[in-house]
């Protein structure tokens, strides 16, 4: 990284053919100050892993800031898909009173001003926490709930915001705050319109981009990759990129029932069993390398809705799935889909959710929820609801599949994981 300056003179024709002005520099003023030996970033090959070490100086990098742009265009493309869609763009809070997901991977909110009373009939050793908002609160691992709340005034909600898990995972896919784009939808009743949102979501978005011109820099700055990364079993190269652009602006996205799913899976295992480290089984639910045989060969290119999961597998909030006018087919399941996308699996997950007073009541208690500070969730169906659905995107494995980027870590400035947060 060489020091920036200031450029002083005059704008003329240029006297030579390649260009049609040039500038004639009549004063150079240097700014700022560069230690340019001791600067981390040298003109030389640098790992991914390295420059996650140095997250406040990596995005001064071309490819880095081609992925900050990137994100800033495809925000602003979503944004306007549903402004043309009639949704109300909403701030539901980071501070929560629940666990959404029911899964207790929360952060818990606690204050360094908190007050310690020590109590003299326990061990001097233990002490009793005055929590700042008087109960424990947690950092939200969605806005679904409050999306849901919101929805009910206004009809059509959506948001972007920060989410956090305190997962130990510790793969390309996974973080420990990262955003969500989840929307709310009332007056559906079928799981089918929330699908056609999600794809013509997508569709309209990726195809606003791919007619930009950060489409033909992505191209040339993967055209430009070096040896290093070209070699990397993760890189992916234009032809490939190319491919998941296509499959995202493609019509007709494929869409299989999970019990269908399952019987695709057990076929390829009967035929070659190396070709999975887990057999698949419907009451075991779906692995990854699973996921990603489904996009790959149901997809052939194209996003893959998976729907109708096991009720065991899912949340307490989701309906039950409709029954088939046959009469076939599981009736344990509820009316949701996961959006699966070559290489990087679950891209969206979505459902109708129950909006039946007593049905919701005894779903949370056959998940064991009940009283966990979902009283207010509660009374959204006590006093008046609706038929509806949503979903949520993971936005940044949305960018990391746009980009072509081989892990998740690399497409958000300042990432956060397992043991992992340096600035």
């Amino acid at each position: 990284m060489q020091r920036a300056v200031k450029l002083t003179g005059d704008w003329r024709a240029s006297v030579g053919s390649k260009q049609s002005h040039e500038l004639q520099v009549s004063q150079a003023t240097a700014l700022g100050e560069n230690d340019a030996e001791g600067n981390p970033l040298q003109p030389k090959y640098q790992t991914p892993e390295h420059l996650r070490t140095i997250p406040h100086l990596r995005a001064r990098l071309p490819t880095n800031a081609l992925v900050l742009r990137l994100r800033s265009q495809l925000i602003a493309a979503l944004t306007n898909f549903f402004n043309q869609e009639d949704f109300v763009q909403t701030h539901t809070p980071i501070i929560t009173s629940s666990d959404c997901e029911g899964a207790g991977e929360v952060f818990t909110v606690s204050s360094n001003a908190a007050k310690v009373s020590e109590q003299k009939s326990r061990p001097e050793d233990e002490a009793q926490v005055e929590h700042f908002f008087r109960t424990p609160k947690y950092l939200t691992v969605s806005a679904q709930l409050h999306l849901e709340a919101l929805a009910q005034a206004v009809s059509k909600v959506w948001t972007l915001s920060p989410t956090f898990r305190a997962e130990l995972s510790d793969t390309s896919r996974h973080l420990s705050e990262f955003y969500m784009l989840e929307a709310e939808i009332c007056f559906v009743d079928d799981l089918s319109e929330v699908m056609d949102l999600v794809e013509n979501m997508l569709r309209s978005a990726v195809a606003t981009l791919q007619a930009s011109p950060i489409w033909v820099e992505l191209l040339k700055m993967k055209e430009a990759m070096p040896r290093e990364d070209v070699e990397d079993d993760r890189f992916v190269g234009v032809e490939a990129l190319q491919q998941r652009w296509g499959g995202m602006v493609a019509k007709d996205w494929p869409r299989i029932s999970y019990a269908d799913a399952i019987l695709i899976l057990g076929d390829a295992y009967s035929k070659e069993p190396a070709r999975f480290a887990f057999e698949p089984f419907y009451a075991d639910g779906l692995q990854a390398e699973h996921e990603r045989y489904l996009a790959t060969t149901v997809g052939q290119g194209k996003p893959v809705f998976v729907t109708d999961y096991p009720t065991m597998q899912k949340p307490f909030y989701m309906a039950p799935s409709v029954p088939a006018a046959d009469g076939k087919g599981p009736t344990d399941t509820v009316a949701c889909f996961d959006l699966l996308v070559p290489d990087l699996c679950e891209l969206v997950g979505g459902s109708l959710r129950e909006h039946r007073s007593q049905e919701l009541i005894a779903a949370m208690q056959l998940k064991g929820v009940a009283g966990h500070n979902l009283g207010w969730y509660q009374d959204l169906r006590k006093y008046g609801s609706v038929p509806h659905g949503g979903f949520g995107l993971g936005f940044d494995r949305l960018l990391c599949y746009l980009t072509g980027v081989g892990n998740v870590r690399d497409v958000v400035a300042f990432p956060r994981w397992h043991r992992k947060c340096d600035c």
